[in-house]
């Protein structure tokens, strides 16, 4: 009886085993997903604006064997005027198709094209310092990312949920031209942190994360270039893919009721995609709080 007893917990056991062995291992990481699953966090120009914004974007992401096309919608309110501000945004709406050889390497269980819609983020902003003549300004991000978004059969976006905090500094140098009037230097640095689970694997990957950009702009058009990424510390494989950087240059027209701006963004390293991003941003006045009333 015992004999039997032990056979059979021994056989369920290895078949329990093989039938895991057999379930891929899903990486969540931008370089086995869609664009919009985890991408480099966007930092701005190291400033909390003095009334609403509302940002409009359209995004082209194609090379190798994905192409995507999203829409990305973002607000910002400012609950103290350049102090403290909430900003939430999302992808409503994506729209894809990926070659063969994408289907097969994400190990994708539907189809190779269809439609999704993606996370949703929540953040809070605070001015901790502002610039000065020999002093930058310092603001202080605090996100979190739901676990919202939707086809995570076929990679579209992750199933689990993150956070991150950072800390942007920003300082600018006023020039008496025409052509350049502005001269503003940012740098970014935070913590980046997302859940892992799939079959063998249910961890946390920590990421640092880091960026630096260059704007020059006068009173009508600006040009703003932006290194970024974020380290993680799993290597299950050697092109997991936790560590992505990115390359964007923008150029944006300013005018008194919008500011509108095209994008080109290179994926240097797991971040399988170029982008050519249009965007407009908004001020709304009549949806900005008013606290003093």
């Amino acid at each position: 009886m015992n004999k039997r007893f032990i056979f059979l917990i021994g056989f369920f056991s290895t078949t329990l085993f093989s039938f895991q062995a057999q379930i891929p291992l899903v990486h969540h990481t931008t370089n086995w997903f869609g664009p919009n699953a985890n991408p480099v966090p966007e930092f701005t120009d190291a400033t909390i604006p003095e009334k609403t914004n509302l940002t409009l974007l359209g995004d082209a992401y194609f090379g190798h064997g994905d192409n995507t096309q999203s829409v990305n919608v973002k607000i910002e309110v400012p609950l103290i005027a350049k102090k403290v501000s909430v900003k939430v945004w999302m992808v409503p709406f994506e729209k894809y198709k990926v070659s063969d050889e994408v289907f097969q390497r994400r190990n994708m269980l539907v189809g190779k094209s269809g439609t999704a819609s993606g996370d949703f983020y929540v953040q809070t902003r605070i001015s901790i310092t502002s610039e000065r003549e020999y002093r930058p300004a310092i603001i202080f991000n605090a996100t979190l990312k739901t676990a919202s978004g939707s086809n995570f059969k076929d990679r579209r976006f992750f199933n689990t949920a993150g956070y991150y905090f950072d800390t942007e500094l920003g300082k600018s140098l006023h020039l008496d031209t025409d052509i350049l009037k502005e001269i503003r230097l940012v740098a970014n640095l935070g913590f980046f942190s997302w859940d892992v689970q799939t079959p063998g694997l249910n961890v946390q990957d920590d990421a640092i994360m880091y960026g630096a950009k260059l704007i020059l702009k006068n009173d009508k058009i600006g040009w703003e270039n932006t290194y970024s990424g974020y380290s993680g510390w799993l290597r299950r494989v050697p092109d997991y893919g936790d560590k992505p950087v990115v390359f964007a240059s923008r150029f944006s027209y300013y005018q008194q009721s919008f500011t509108a701006f095209l994008q080109y963004q290179n994926g240097i390293r797991y971040f399988p995609y170029d982008q050519i991003r249009i965007g407009v941003d908004i001020p709304l006045a009549f949806l900005t709080p008013n606290f003093s009333k």
